[in-house]
């Protein structure tokens, strides 16, 4: 696993893994606490450019996307 030297991004690693299905961006914000919007949006954009989590955008609504870890629902 490549080395995350980020506290957000590695506690996005670690709430994706945790998760029993995929979780919308919204989730994922509510569980960082006093993070904001824009930063939980650019971490999760260049956590999935790295290719640890992979991301969709669903529905028709502006950034509503899920997200999960690489490699765990299969």
């Amino acid at each position: 696993m490549m080395y995350i030297n980020d506290a957000v991004s590695r506690k996005i690693i670690d709430i994706l893994t945790g998760a029993e299905e995929p979780l919308e961006t919204k989730e994922v914000e509510t569980k960082l606490k006093n993070v904001s919007r824009v930063k939980v949006l650019y971490r999760l954009n260049n956590l999935r450019g790295e290719g640890l989590i992979k991301g969709k955008p669903v529905g028709s609504g502006k950034g509503a996307w899920i997200w999960w870890r690489a490699g765990v629902f299969r």
